[in-house]
Order: structure tokens, then C-alpha cells, then sequence
């Protein structure tokens, strides 16, 4: 139960640093709730003796912040007025100085005055609580702040623009608008209600599950640009692979000599390629060897083999194939990716159709030149798929959304197959609003409590 001003009873004025907890040019005290204004206006004073209740929404005022009688800093009170701000609340943002010491005393003085601390992404959970923004777009807060490519930000930006929610909501009218003739035609046979189109059915079932799967197909890319991929750069010794490392990262991360086993332990940085970041491992290379430190390495890269999520296999174009070559081809059999064929400016000896035969991806690449680098990020683009992806298109962004994805999926599927072995029209019916219900709770519209607090336990506090 809400009163006038759209706050609940018992809502309490939240606060926390909405900037990072690290010295800045600048710190942000943010406070969200029925008591913004009133609490902020114990701590700070306006130069000029305005204060924030006398001024309109989206008006900043320049003063002091105090603790009672002690002066903390200067500082500047944004002042936004319910219902328009990010929360729907009442908000005031205070800025100072971004030195911890000053914004933690600012934010001990808030809480003086009344305040309360705010939870983990308690702003963005109240700005959805209060219908501001939808569950989608409040999961793509955390993708904006965590995003480490351009790619990555343009798709959680329109994930924040509600490029997702739209979509889900044109997949589940076309659901909507076939139950609702199914259930009017089972429910009226008097009244003059078109029959059912077994085939014009089938046809928007047909379409919902290709829109469906192909959400469902972009999630793995997406993530990809998100998180990262975990990579790994194998091969025999003396391949090029530390020369690759160093080329990649831009730098000299790894030592490169001409002796085989140099490098004996995982090197390992984050680098971006094109849009990608990869978690890069340089790892020994691959061969049978008695010296025991380098046994370990080998035995490590041979374990980082099996975890990879990418890998990029190098090859001397300048060497005919040996047995460690064809040892790491079968032992990347099963796993994405890419034949590195490196040393192209020297004269090839390598068997080219034996790489053909294994890698749907090959490179020719000058890792001491760089020559060949964008190709090498065009082929990660393709094994990844991300070169599919289009920012401004919705993608689903988290596992929760995927799990809502797919059992929606799963039901349409259920009423294809009840269209197609001629069952009634009530099973059809059942599996429509069972993917109905999984994609209301995709977009949060009928999402139960503990997966709303599931969502917002990840977020960061003053967020």
C-alpha cells in the first residue's frame, strides 16, 4: 500500500557512494527516498541559502557539507523530484572530493541525519520496484559497467533501452493473440468466431520458435563479449607462440629465445581483440621431454588444453609437420579452434592439406611482423560468432533470461507437436501459456521475490 506520493509505509531513505571506492576527482553520496531532501538539507547548506526543497527537480546547488557544526568539504547537491528520477523517488545526489576519507565521512554524516545503508543494487531494484525501467533493462546496469569492448557496451546500452524487453514482448503477443483464439473458439462455438487455421498456427508457432532459438543462439556470442573467452595459444616449441603472446598483448610478456622449452610456466593477460577480450595463456610447448621443470609446464599446457574455450594452434610454415604437430591436432579435436600457421614471410615447407582436413579456420600470420593480425581477428570473430551479432538487436544477457528463453522454447515445442499429431486444442493451449508465463517472467512482469532478489544480490552497492 502506497500513500500520495507513491511511497510505501515503512519506506525507508536509502544512501551509499555511487562512485567507485578508489580517490577521484570526484565523489558521489547518493540518497534515494521519502526523507532525500530533508536529510540531505541536515548536512549540506547552500551558499547562497536555498534549499533543496525550495528548488524544482534537475537543479544543483553549490555549498558546504557539514557534520553539525564542523565544515567536510564544498560540494554540490543535485536534487531530482519523485516521480522523476532513475528510482521514481525522491534522490539528491551530493558531490565533493573523491578522496575515500572525505566520502566516507559525507556518508557517515548522511547517516546521522537518518539515512539508511542501501543493499546491493538497491537504486536500480527500487527503480524497477517502482516501474521506471523492466527487469531486462535493470540486468543490463551491471552489462554497461562491466562492459571492456565497444560491442559490448552498444548491446548492454540497448538492453538498457529496452531493445530485449521489446522483442520479448512482439514474441509473446504473437503467443498471446493464438491463445486468445484458441480459448474464444473452444469457449463460443455459438458465436461467430472464425475457426481455427490448424496450418496458419503452426505457421506463428513455427516463427515464435525461430525467433526463440535464434535469442538462444546469440547468447554464447554475446557472452563472449562480455566476459571474455578463455584462450589458449599451443603448439610444439619454437612455433612463434611467446612471439604471438607478445604481439597480441603489446607488449614483451613473454620471453621469446631460439632454445626450445623457454618457456615453461602459463603466461597468461587479458588482451581485446577486434571486439573480443581473450583470456590469453602462452603455455609450453608440447613435446616429450626428461627435464623435469619442463615436464610440469607441458603437463599444465596439456590441462589448460582441456579447459580452453578457444584455442589457437600455431604451426611453423617453415617446418614439415612432426608428431608433436599431429599430437595437439587430435587433442583439440573436439574444441574451437584455430590454426595459427605462423613464420608466413619464410619459405613454406608445411603440409597445408593436413591442416585443411582439421581447422575450418586457418590463418597465415608474421607474429615478429604483425602481418596477418586482422585476420587472425576476423577468424576469432567467426569461431565465436560474434561477427553475427548486431549491438542495437536484443540479446538475452544472463543465465536467468537464458533459462526463461529456453523453457518458453521448450513449450512452443510441446504445442508444435500437438498441432502436428492432431491433439486437442486445450494441450495446444496449456504449452502456449506455458511459454506465455516463461517469458512474463523473462521480462519480470509476474518474476517471484526470490528471483528478484537473485537479480539484484549481483549488483554493486550505490547502484
Amino acid at each position: 500500500m502506497k500513500n500520495e506520493n507513491g511511497y510505501a509505509p515503512s519506506a525507508k531513505t536509502i544512501a551509499a557512494i555511487s562512485t567507485p571506492q578508489a580517490p577521484g576527482g570526484i565523489g558521489i553520496v547518493r540518497l534515494s527516498g521519502p526523507r532525500a531532501k530533508e536529510i540531505a538539507g541536515k548536512v549540506f547548506t547552500s551558499r547562497h541559502g536555498k534549499t533543496l526543497e525550495d528548488v524544482k527537480g534537475y537543479t544543483a546547488l553549490y555549498g558546504r557539507v557539514h557534520d553539525g557544526e564542523t565544515d567536510i568539504d564544498e560540494a554540490i547537491a543535485l536534487n531530482f523530484t519523485a516521480p522523476a528520477s532513475f528510482t521514481g523517488e525522491d534522490v539528491v545526489e551530493i558531490s565533493c572530493h573523491g578522496g575515500l576519507y572525505i566520502m566516507r565521512r559525507v556518508l557517515k554524516a548522511v547517516f546521522a541525519a537518518g539515512a539508511v545503508p542501501a543493499g546491493p543494487g538497491e537504486f536500480t531494484r527500487r527503480a524497477f520496484l517502482n516501474g521506471k525501467i523492466g527487469l531486462t533493462e535493470a540486468e543490463s546496469v551491471m552489462q554497461i559497467i562491466s562492459a571492456q569492448g565497444e560491442q559490448a557496451a552498444k548491446a548492454a546500452l540497448a538492453g538498457h533501452d529496452g531493445a530485449l524487453e521489446k522483442k520479448i514482448i512482439k514474441i509473446r503477443g504473437m503467443l498471446i493473440e493464438a491463445a486468445a483464439h484458441l480459448s474464444a473458439w473452444a469457449d463460443y462455438p455459438e458465436d461467430d468466431i472464425p475457426q481455427v487455421n490448424p496450418e496458419k498456427l503452426q505457421t506463428t508457432l513455427l516463427t515464435v520458435k525461430s525467433e526463440i532459438e535464434h535469442l538462444l543462439r546469440q547468447f554464447d556470442a554475446g557472452r563472449a563479449i562480455r566476459e571474455g573467452v578463455a584462450t589458449v595459444i599451443a603448439g610444439r616449441p619454437n612455433v612463434g607462440k611467446s612471439t604471438l603472446m607478445n604481439l597480441l598483448a603489446g607488449c614483451e610478456r613473454s620471453i621469446v629465445t631460439e632454445y626450445a622449452g623457454t618457456t615453461r610456466d602459463i603466461v597468461e593477460d587479458t588482451v581485446i581483440l577486434g571486439d573480443v577480450p581473450l583470456r590469453l595463456s602462452d603455455t609450453a610447448g608440447i613435446r616429450l621431454t626428461d627435464d623435469p621443470v619442463e615436464k610440469i609446464g607441458v603437463d599444465r599446457a596439456r590441462g589448460k588444453l582441456r579447459e580452453a574455450q578457444l584455442v589457437l594452434a600455431v604451426f611453423d610454415s617453415s617446418q614439415e609437420l612432426n608428431g608433436e604437430d599431429r599430437e595437439l591436432v587430435s587433442a583439440i579435436r573436439e574444441s574451437a579452434a584455430i590454426a595459427v600457421i605462423n613464420k608466413s614471410d619464410l619459405p613454406a615447407k608445411i603440409d597445408v592439406q593436413y591442416i585443411n582436413k582439421y581447422f575450418q579456420q586457418i590463418v597465415y600470420i608474421s607474429a615478429l611482423s604483425g602481418e596477418g593480425l586482422q585476420e587472425l581477428k576476423d577468424a576469432v570473430a567467426e569461431v565465436l560468432r560474434t561477427s553475427e551479432l548486431n549491438p542495437a538487436d536484443g540479446i538475452l544477457f544472463t543465465e536467468r533470461q537464458r533459462d526463461a528463453a529456453r523453457q518458453a522454447g521448450d513449450c512452443v515445442t510441446e504445442a508444435l507437436t500437438a498441432v502436428e499429431s492432431g491433439m486437442t486444442l486445450d494441450a495446444v493451449t496449456v504449452s502456449i501459456e506455458g511459454a506465455v508465463s516463461a517469458l512474463l517472467e523473462l521480462t519480470g512482469e509476474r518474476a517471484t521475490e526470490a528471483v528478484v532478489d537473485s537479480v539484484f544480490s549481483h549488483f554493486c552497492v550505490g547502484k
